[in-house]
């Protein structure tokens, strides 16, 4: 799958270390909105069940570890695992970025769903086809296939794609609380902190690939300050790899 990268402009306090905000445009954005459509399932499956917070991991885990035999006949693990859900660049919500490496489920190669295999008047579907009819018992193996909107025909969201419109520019703070962008928002961010001396401010663009886009909603889940956790190391990471190669260089 190939990598979209999204630039962020952030504000740093040099003094204590931390991102006061970040000027964004809609890729930013859409990927942050686009995280509330996840299902936990998938969050558990991006973050690993080591990553996750509280004891969301260790349900995961028992389903991985309960045997089938304790599972009814039509349930399969998978949905439960690997809930269907398209990420990023096959979201059902165009225009979103490629941020979020792709979950890989068997229950997402196919787009099938059955009907009662003894009658079109029972008007009952399931996704698997190994359900039984409600009213006669019959298997549900006729197949009927699933259709998909068009993106023609998708009102919901301009031919921009995405959730938000691409001519504003957003602020968004360390804690992920976005809003649009403004002078009066700005000084008001600048107050809020008690920032007096301005020669401590110092602005940094970085790049989001998938990596970032990982890290970043790990970092939604249990950190108020996602930003400032998220980027300042990496930043340091670079100004120590500058320093590393001009000594060799000095050798």
């Amino acid at each position: 799958m190939e990598e979209t990268n999204v630039s962020l402009k952030l504000l740093i306090d040099t003094k204590s270390q931390k991102v006061l905000f970040a000027e964004a445009d809609k890729n930013f954005i859409d990927f942050l909105f686009y995280i509330l459509a996840l299902p936990v399932g998938t969050f558990i499956a991006l973050l690993t069940k080591k990553g996750m917070v509280g004891s969301l991991g260790n349900i995961y885990e028992s389903i991985e570890n309960l045997s089938t035999t304790y599972l009814r006949p039509n349930v399969n693990k998978e949905t439960l695992l690997k809930p269907k859900v398209q990420i990023s660049g096959d979201s059902t919500v165009p225009g979103v970025p490629l941020l979020l490496p792709k979950v890989e489920s068997s229950s997402t190669s196919s787009r099938n769903l059955y009907r009662c295999s003894s009658s079109y008047s029972h008007r009952y579907v399931a996704d698997d086809s190994s359900a039984k009819c409600p009213s006669c018992h019959s298997s549900m193996s006729g197949t009927l296939s699933l259709v998909d909107p068009s993106r023609a025909t998708n009102t919901t969201f301009s031919s921009e794609g995405g959730y938000v419109k691409g001519v504003v520019t957003y602020m968004v703070m360390d804690d992920l609380v976005v809003k649009p962008m403004s002078t009066i928002s700005s000084i008001t961010v600048l107050n809020r902190f008690n920032v007096k001396d301005v020669s401590v401010l110092e602005e940094k663009v970085v790049d989001l690939g998938i990596n970032e886009g990982v890290k970043l909603l790990k970092a939604s889940v249990w950190s108020k300050s996602a930003l400032t956790d998220v980027f300042l190391p990496m930043l340091k990471q670079e100004v120590q790899a500058a320093w590393n190669n001009e000594m060799s260089e000095d050798d």
